[in-house]
């Protein structure tokens, strides 16, 4: 009986390897980028960056504005799902069921930049992302503070980085949320989030894994060799192949 008993266990365990999409993880990323609000034109060159990315790091990279990929069968060949600049409402109510169940099963999500200008109505999709944009000022410079530099995203920056961008003031941050970056809002303009007032984070939800950095307005980011290693960490640690710390 016990025999039997083996055979059976280890016949399921070969079924759930081969059906679940954390087991299923092949090095392969989606890009989504569907805006139904303000549409970024750096979208056309951070694609073209994390497929440079992919082959330079040995992952597949698809790229898609079509929300319909967004089923069990598609969803399920992918380690994770970057939301490239998105905005607005950009998956239908089962998509977002179908999102939501891929994550619970262990599926990674990486949010850049406008990620966070998506989906206000899915509170789920909020609490995934770590926070709503509310507004932004103009495009200046500001420094930025890299409070944690022992991570796979940030251990390559400067403790001080100044950089060219368009800083997004935030509504409902996650106090799940590991902050990597700050902005220190007396080098810029038009902050509202002080004293803490976080650029990129990470954290565990709901079974699968969040990064987001809100740097990738400007064009000039998808060539920065700084941030393309912080985005790759990114999604390294969102694919599951490598730890964040």
């Amino acid at each position: 009986m016990s025999k039997i008993l083996n055979h059976f266990i280890t016949a399921t365990l070969l079924v759930l390897f081969f059906v679940s999409p954390v087991a299923a993880k092949k090095k392969r990323i989606l890009v989504f980028s569907k805006t139904a609000g303000f549409h970024h034109g750096s979208i056309k060159v951070g694609m073209a960056a994390i497929q440079k990315l992919g082959l330079e790091n040995k992952f597949e990279v698809d790229t898609t504005v079509d929300a319909r990929k967004f089923t069990s069968k598609n969803l399920n060949q992918y380690a994770a799902i970057v939301f490239l600049n998105t905005t607005g409402d950009v998956l239908n109510a089962e998509q977002q069921a179908t999102f939501e169940q891929y994550i619970k099963s262990g599926g990674g999500y990486v949010g850049v930049h406008a990620a966070t200008d998506t989906e206000y109505e899915w509170p789920w999709y909020g609490k995934l992302a770590g926070a709503y944009f509310i507004n932004h000022p103009k495009i200046q410079m500001a420094t930025l503070n890299v409070i944690n530099r022992n991570t796979i995203a940030t251990k390559h920056l400067p403790e001080i980085w100044k950089r060219k961008d368009e800083w997004y003031n935030f509504k409902d941050i996650s106090k799940d949320i590991n902050v990597l970056i700050t902005i220190d809002e007396t080098s810029y303009e038009g902050g509202k989030n002080a004293p803490t007032h976080p650029m990129a984070w990470y954290h565990d939800y709901d079974g699968g894994r969040s990064f987001y950095t809100e740097l990738g307005h400007v064009d000039e980011s998808y060539s920065d060799p700084f941030f393309l290693q912080h985005l790759l960490g990114g999604i390294q640690y969102a694919m599951g192949i490598k730890k964040m710390e």
